[in-house]
């Protein structure tokens, strides 16, 4: 058939629908050269007419024709409403197993809608005259036969984030010009419903695109006509003489507009030329933190969460254990001696319990969690209707809506952004299933999203949290040590008197989530949890409010070690989903495990390895500490904002050095006495950063004041500390914060000492020696022996660090309270015994004399005598300086990292490891194949026979802030 006759055919036919239908497509497929149905799939299960007409009820499909993986395809006759038909399509579009394309056809036009998950929409028209176009042709052809080719390029992440980084920088104009950073939020989050209001077409007439239009000629008349719009959108009302409809919601309330220049009108020209009928709702967030003044953000916690984390709460927490109610149900239905009546009940017993479903997110930000959990429940309601259908029992109206979920926000515009987010995400999920958006008024007030503190109210008291049948979302993330600071002393304190039974004073601020959240569970006001936590809530004083939720085998779901991007920083995340109840199976990182331990591991192949279960040994008592630390820093940007001048206690090499050089003191002292080498956890991982300390260890004031240069160095820090108040740091300022005296009465002792980094990417022991000060970002061992250093450098350490200590960003971090404190070391080599006890042991002597082996050959890789030069420094007694003997060399130098050795891994460094290892398992008398489970398994065994410590340190790390790795390197 030529395009010619088709047209003649069917611009003279005046056939019904029901008539004609079937022989248009027929004819079409002549025209196109493809398959007609009947003619490629004889059964009809991938390309058929009628799609869905063998359901119990009988009658019309699903879709008029249908081809798996390519379309849905709907008629009506001549000239009847073609939205109508492409609405049917949409709400059985899963029935259709979600057909890239929708087409819809009249016999003189046919309209196709590309439907692919995550992509803006794209609509193409082709009237019947247009088929003499041959490109025309070739995009119906691809309907049939290659659908991917119609698929839009821009998906729905990229318009958001378009939208995103074009409204970011007219919020800076906006906050530099002086508006209140909230009110510029609200402000563009108007602008952004209001856009997407007109492509909808809740708004009428492209109404908001004539008023930028209009204003961009004279700018002074934008700030007046956005306030008409607003406030005729916060009641209902004329515009002019445009009707526009009641939207409330609050968003609109108190809605006067800000001044825009014609800059600021180009940027929302270009905005609003976008299609904005598929943004992403969670756009509202990510334009309200961008309206915020940075410094304000991690306050209110209206940040960006990852869709793909949520669904790791969402599909176990909500989806799984709905839909195997319903797949119950409908085995029951299905039973053929079963009455219609009966059928009808059991269905609506389901449909009621979806309506009556509640799902809470205490610390609901702008709404992403509860916009995800709507929907998925809105996609099972209608999953259930199509199914009910396909057994005879009709289809009803969807009635899960926003009343579904409940939400507790303490910043009233992140809660009015929530609200806003869920009814964004109710009206897309009900256009793109073929229904109208509910009216009077299209965004109803929420009183379910309430605006209060979720742990505390107003009068002190405990908040509560309603009754639910789930509680997700992704809690604040604040270390407890920035808590004070932070969230006030006064509220920290109360809060932590609050919940004192339930959470240990020591967690971080996400622990009393989780701790709330157990207590629902087993007062019964929810049936089941999922929360994300840094990879810190595992260990140290964080997981004790694991450790009950873990007791009673209650974890059914737990993801550990996520990555995620927060403000630009990559953090490791925890998702841990639990129950009131045991369950006697848990899935841990996808795979399936009996049970979850409170360090979100499972049991080993070796059979159960709980090594939370390890208790601080008496033997490890007093070896390790966490170095000094000194505070009082005052960077020059804070120095400006405060004016004062830059202040601190550390010192660059050179600065130092014009200081030890100096004599003369009243007290007849050098300065060497308190001006020292200081050692960082970069200093271990990558080359010496030559920095010295001012220490005055516990001198008074007035011996402190006689080192006249040193002590002149450090008089800003006791401005900027009267400045901010700090009385109790005022009294002792020309002191470091925590000195660390245990540490330095067991260092004095020793000529050498063992360091590691608080934080790094491979756990690296090496030797410091004396005058050297560690800070608190490395941990430091009072011990000489090389024996000793080898256990601490081998496998069965390190495997025991990584599961005891926690993480920062994708960092290990370890702790001597868990790491070290509970370690066993082999019997006869424990810390307590001292090494002389021991140095004709032969163990002793394999391991020393491997570990000098390997500590030898790491030093000649990254001090090649080549290389280098050593230099006596100004004063006697400080260490050897290693400087380059040329500026090729300095280049070779800065790549001789512990970090770049233990990334490369030669086979030299890995043979004289595994030498170590052999050393070491045959001290503990194991065999040297044993695999990392079965070395744990041995290890926590050898916990529980030894005697119990009372290890406390003089200040626990998770307590201590550490610096971030800013260059990204993964080094300490």
């Amino acid at each position: 058939m030529t395009p010619e006759q088709f047209i003649a055919k069917w611009k003279a036919s005046s056939l019904t629908e029901r008539a004609a239908s079937q022989s248009h497509f027929n004819d079409l497929c002549e025209l196109l050269g493809v398959e007609k149905p009947t003619d490629a799939d004889h059964a009809g299960d991938w390309y058929c007419f009628e799609r869905g007409a063998s359901k119990t009820s009988g009658g019309e499909g699903w879709a008029d024709v249908w081809k798996k993986g390519h379309f849905g395809w709907e008629y009506k006759g001549k000239r009847k409403n073609l939205t109508a038909a492409y609405a049917q399509l949409q709400q059985y579009a899963v029935a259709l197993e979600n057909p890239p394309l929708l087409v819809v056809s009249d016999m003189d036009r046919i309209v196709v809608h590309t439907n692919w998950t995550n992509t803006v929409s794209e609509t193409h028209v082709i009237n019947i005259d247009d088929l003499h176009d041959a490109n025309k042709l070739d995009l119906i052809r691809n309907v049939f036969l290659d659908p991917d080719r119609l698929k839009p390029t821009k998906t729905t992440d990229a318009l958001t984030e378009e939208v995103a980084d074009k409204f970011a920088g007219l919020a800076i104009k906006l906050r530099e010009r002086g508006h209140d950073p909230i009110l510029v939020a609200h402000f563009l989050n108007r602008l952004v419903f209001c856009m997407f209001a007109e492509d909808i077409g809740l708004l009428p007439r492209s109404i908001f695109s004539q008023i930028v239009e209009k204003s961009f000629h004279n700018p002074s008349l934008s700030q007046g006509l956005l306030t008409q719009l607003f406030a005729a959108m916060a009641k209902g009302g004329l515009f002019g003489i445009d009707e526009i409809e009641w939207f409330n919601g609050g968003l609109f309330d108190g809605g006067e507009g800000l001044p825009l220049s014609r800059a600021d009108l180009k940027i929302v020209a270009s905005a609003a030329d976008l299609d904005w009928s598929d943004i992403d709702p969670s756009i509202f967030g990510t334009l309200f933190e961008r309206g915020l003044d940075p410094e304000k953000r991690g306050q209110l916690g209206a940040h960006y969460t990852d869709p793909a984390k949520i669904m790791l709460i969402i599909e176990p927490v909500i989806i799984e254990p709905l839909l195997s109610e319903w797949r119950a149900t409908k085995d029951h239905i299905s039973k053929p001696k079963l009455s219609n009546k009966k059928k009808s009940e059991l269905l609506n017993q389901y449909l009621e319990r979806l309506r009556n479903f509640r799902v809470l997110d205490p610390a609901c930000g702008s709404g992403n969690f509860l916009y995800l959990a709507l929907l998925a429940l809105k996609d099972l309601e209608h999953r259930v209707g199509l199914e009910a259908e396909a057994l005879g029992l009709g289809r009803q109206f969807p009635t899960v809506g926003p009343e579904a979920v409940q939400g507790i926000e303490i910043n009233p515009y992140a809660a009015e952004l929530a609200r806003v987010t869920v009814w964004i995400g109710e009206i897309q999920w009900m256009r793109r299933n073929g229904y109208d958006v509910g009216r009077q008024p299209i965004l109803r007030p929420l009183r379910n999203i309430q605006h209060r503190d979720a742990l505390i109210n107003q009068d002190g008291s405990e908040a509560e949290w309603p009754s639910t049948d789930v509680i997700i979302g992704n809690p604040p993330f604040l270390g407890s040590r920035k808590m004070g600071p932070e969230l006030t002393a006064k509220y920290t304190a109360s809060i932590r008197r609050l919940y004192r039974d339930s959470v240990h004073p020591g967690s971080d601020l996400v622990c009393f989530w989780f701790g709330k959240a157990w207590q629902a569970l087993q007062n019964g006001r929810a049936g089941a949890v999922g929360l994300i936590a840094t990879n810190s809530i595992s260990g140290g004083s964080s997981r004790k409010v694991l450790e009950p939720i873990a007791d009673a085998e209650a974890m059914f779901s737990v993801w550990r070690d996520q990555p995620w991007v927060v403000d630009g920083a990559n953090v490791d995340v925890s998702v841990i989903c639990f129950s009131g109840k045991k369950n006697v199976c848990a899935s841990l990182n996808g795979a399936s495990v009996s049970r979850i331990f409170a360090d979100l591991y499972g049991p080993s192949s070796e059979g159960a390895l709980d090594i939370t279960s390890a208790k601080p040994l008496r033997e490890n008592d007093g070896v390790a500490f966490q170095g000094v630390v000194i505070r009082g820093s005052v960077t020059k940007r804070v120095a400006e904002k405060l004016r004062l001048p830059p202040a601190g206690f550390v010192l660059t090499g050179a600065r130092a050095r014009i200081i030890l050089s100096k004599t003369g003191n009243p007290n007849g002292k050098e300065n060497s006495d308190v001006v020292v080498p200081i050692l960082n956890g970069q200093d271990i991982t990558k080359r010496s950063g030559d920095r010295f300390v001012v220490d005055f260890r516990s001198m008074s004031e007035k011996e402190a004041s006689l080192y006249e240069e040193p002590f002149r160095y450090i008089l800003p820090v006791k401005a900027h500390r009267a400045l901010m108040g700090q009385q109790e740091a005022l009294d002792t300022w020309w002191q470091h914060w925590r000195t660390r005296t245990e540490m330095r009465a067991k260092l004095e002792k020793l000529d050498r000492f063992i360091v590691t980094p608080c934080l790094s990417k491979h756990r690296i022991f090496t030797w410091k020696h004396k005058p050297t000060l560690p800070d608190h970002q490395v941990i430091v061992f009072a011990k000489e022996c090389d024996a000793f250093f080898g256990i601490l450098q081998s496998k069965h350490h390190r495997l025991w660090s990584l599961r005891k200590g926690t993480t920062l960003q994708n960092r290990p971090r370890y702790t001597p309270t868990t790491c070290f404190a509970t370690f066993p070391f082999p019997e006869g080599l424990t810390p307590d015994i001292a090494s002389d006890s021991y140095a004709s042991d032969q163990r002793a002597i394999n391991i020393a004399t491997a570990a000098k082996a390997l500590d030898q050959l790491r030093e000649s890789w990254l001090n090649p005598e080549t290389l280098i030069k050593r230099v006596d420094d100004v004063v006697p007694g400080l260490p050897q300086r290693i400087d380059p003997k040329n500026e090729k060399a300095a280049r070779e130098l800065r790549k001789r990292t512990l970090t770049n050795l233990y990334n490369l891994m030669p086979s030299w460094l890995e043979t004289a490891h595994q030498d170590l290892d052999d050393a070491v398992s045959a001290a503990y008398g194991w065999g040297v194949e044993l695999s990392d489970d079965e070395i744990l398994q041995k290890l926590v065994e050898q916990n529980s026979h030894r005697k119990v410590g009372a290890f406390v340190a003089e200040e626990s790390i998770e307590d201590v802030d550490v610096d971030v790795d800013v260059d990204g390197d993964g080094e300490g």
